[in-house]
């Protein structure tokens, strides 16, 4: 039986590759930080699973990193763990520089005296290309970092490469383009957008407060990305790799969408607020992907539509069975749209 190891393990990505992993019958550790509150809801199904176990641990302090690795002596080893939002990165860059650079850093420098034979992998960002304006971007895209945590993203993913040259150690970094699903925070524009979508249906949010809606990603599907994270590692040599759908859509669009799946008029609901705009806004994201399509055969299951209408739809149901516990009435225009 393999051991994984994932830090980050209650993220949207950490969850979802958990899911895949234990599927593949794999022993999980997954690794979260100490907090006040439990916030293990994405995991919790996984709880039972006698393969999956789960521990504390801060990307701030290496002694963890040391005794976990010892002690399992996994085969594999996922970073995922971060500050990651952009937005938020202005605020608190140090923060976001110690944990995700220096995070990395530590937990590499661990892999390579404790289990020097381990496959790594690197969790990149396209917000690495930052306001390049060439587009579509690949692996040989110059880097032009626009935030903070684009900018400690660089520091680690250069890391990556440095240890699988230096070292000989199996490093790859997956420069993952925006995925977006049921499991994405509800600080994230898309996340943020299906649930007021679910409130509005069901008379429980009237606003939605949007930034800028010109910005155009490439959304893909988190099932999507985490299994090009785990073909990464199967494959005979390590190397970094684009992972992205190939299309971009503005938020607006993305909005539209969603409202439009939910029978919602956006004009009658959605206002904009100066105050989630970037400092240093990345203007589009586009991503070519043929390298791991080519290589490890790579394709997502999920089109912009399909990614759109699950989200909506989870959080649709989760508004529904909130309202339903507490004993209030659903209003009639709840059900008006088709699912």
């Amino acid at each position: 039986m393999k051991t994984a190891l994932i830090t980050g393990v209650t993220g949207q990505d950490g969850s979802y590759l958990a899911e895949l992993l234990l599927e593949k019958g794999y022993r999980v550790i997954g690794i979260k930080r100490r907090t006040s509150l439990i916030s293990t809801d994405r995991v919790d199904h996984l709880i039972e699973n006698s393969n999956f176990k789960m521990r504390y641990g801060s990307m701030h302090d290496p002694s963890w990193m040391y005794s976990i690795l010892s002690e399992y002596e996994p085969d594999e080893v996922y970073n995922l763990a971060a500050q990651s939002h952009v937005r938020v990165s202005f605020e608190t860059p140090i923060e976001t520089a110690d944990c995700v650079a220096m995070g990395t850093l530590r937990l590499l420098e661990a892999c390579r005296h404790s289990v020097p034979k381990v496959k790594f992998y690197q969790a990149s960002s396209s917000e690495m290309y930052g306001d390049n304006p060439e587009y579509p971007q690949n692996e040989q895209t110059a880097f032009r970092p626009a935030s903070p945590y684009a900018c400690a993203k660089l520091f680690a993913h250069n890391l990556c490469r440095h240890y699988r040259e230096a070292y000989g150690m199996f490093c790859c970094a997956g420069i993952l383009f925006n995925h977006e699903s049921p499991h994405r925070g509800e600080t994230f524009v898309t996340r943020k957008i299906t649930m007021a979508a679910a409130k509005i249906k069901f008379r429980e949010q009237e606003t939605l407060w949007l930034g800028n809606l010109e910005a155009k990603r490439d959304w893909g599907h988190a099932r999507d990305y985490v299994r090009a994270m785990w073909m990464m590692l199967q494959h005979t040599d390590p190397d970094d790799y684009v992972v992205a759908t190939g299309t971009t859509h503005s938020v607006r669009e993305f909005l539209n969408t969603v409202f439009d799946i939910a029978v919602l008029d956006p004009s009658l609901h959605v206002k904009i607020d100066k105050r989630f705009f970037r400092p240093h806004e990345v203007p589009i994201l586009l991503g070519d992907a043929t390298k791991i399509k080519e290589t490890l055969g790579w394709e997502p299951k999920f089109d912009f539509m399909a990614l759109a209408g699950d989200m909506f739809w989870s959080d649709w149901h989760k508004v529904e069975t909130f309202l339903k516990a507490q004993g209030k009435n659903i209003p009639v225009e709840a059900y008006l749209s088709p699912k």
